[in-house]
């Protein structure tokens, strides 16, 4: 039986390097497969949520059928003009016509941070620690008083996600109530992506951070992992990109927070079930098919569940960055 095309949507940023459009992709199988995907509501909602762009390369390989199932979905069909790849490490400059950016440019680390910028995110892992130790509830409020942009940006995360069951959390105290000590180490993990404002990689970083983890903590739960194993899943994704955020060792970063030996082998060398959820996650934002496809099986996880992960994950990080979460 011919499988499934795994689903590999690729984001694209704006001409301000922020999230802005997501590139369509898939890999080798039975094309028609992907008819219940396409039909799915979940995707038609998520195409009218943010651009989806069938690329020309796509266009051409798709049969007609199913390219037209997916413009009537919402997506649409992109010449290769109007996107601009860059893999480079300095900040990128779109050609006058194009209107998104793909490529990795926000992955490589800053050539020199500002002195703003490495205050602000020193302060902030910090924090993290000072959590991970369960300090008590006004000494975590003292960082905050520190740098109330940090503030600003985790109270602006967290109501813009909706978490606190229809009531407007106003301060840091009145979100440590509400969400609690486990689910306050989330979003201060997603505020570390987002409160640098010096930095160009910041929104992209955060959307490509938040999908990881939201994809790992949802194929934690397909395979069956109870609730504290898909929120350990969740933080391994969050944890493996901050090497990158703060252009430094992972190793180094994560020895002040004392992660757990589980939970650290598998960020720094991919041990265990969770090193074998980064894997799969890794390999599905690299669109390396043999990989993934050979990771989903020993995981036991479908092509169809996972191009449904993937999709929630994407729509996930949408509701993280909605409203302005992210700061330029």
């Amino acid at each position: 039986m011919t499988p499934t095309p795994l689903f590999f949507p690729e984001l694209l940023a704006d001409r301000k390097l922020k999230p802005g459009a997501v590139k369509l992709n898939f890999g080798e199988g039975d094309w028609y497969a992907l008819q219940p995907l396409i039909e799915d509501e979940r995707f038609s909602v998520f195409a009218a949520t943010v651009p989806c762009l069938i690329g020309t390369d796509l266009g051409r390989r798709l049969p007609a059928a199913l390219r037209q199932a997916l413009q009537r979905a919402g997506c649409q069909l992109a010449p290769d003009e109007i996107t601009y790849h860059c893999d480079e490490p300095s900040k990128p400059a779109l050609p006058q016509a194009a209107r998104w950016l793909l490529g990795d440019w926000y992955l490589a680390p800053l050539a020199k941070a500002s002195g703003r910028l490495e205050t602000s995110r020193a302060l902030a892992l910090k924090l993290l620690q000072r959590v991970a130790e369960d300090a008590d509830t006004a000494d975590i409020e003292a960082f905050f008083r520190q740098d109330p942009v940090l503030a600003y940006q985790l109270l602006r995360l967290v109501n813009s996600l909706g978490v606190g069951a229809g009531r407007h959390i106003s301060s840091f105290a009145q979100a440590i109530l509400i969400l609690g000590r486990q689910q306050l180490k989330r979003w201060l993990n997603l505020m570390l992506f987002a409160a640098c404002r010096d930095d160009h990689r910041s929104a992209m970083l955060l959307a490509r951070v938040a999908i990881r983890a939201r994809r790992m903590e949802l194929s934690a739960k397909a395979i069956g992992l109870d609730r504290s194993g898909q929120e350990r899943a969740f933080m391994a994704g969050m944890f493996s990109l901050l090497g990158i955020l703060f252009s430094q060792p992972l190793a180094e970063i994560l020895s002040p927070l004392k992660l757990d030996a589980v939970l650290s082998a598998a960020v720094l060398h991919h041990e265990g079930e969770l090193g074998r959820l980064l894997q799969a996650s890794e390999s599905s934002e690299g669109a390396q098919e043999l990989v993934l496809t050979r990771l989903l099986g020993q995981l036991g996880v479908s092509s169809d569940d996972h191009n449904l992960i993937n999709l929630e994950a994407f729509h996930w990080m949408l509701g993280v960055i909605h409203e302005g979460a992210v700061d330029a």
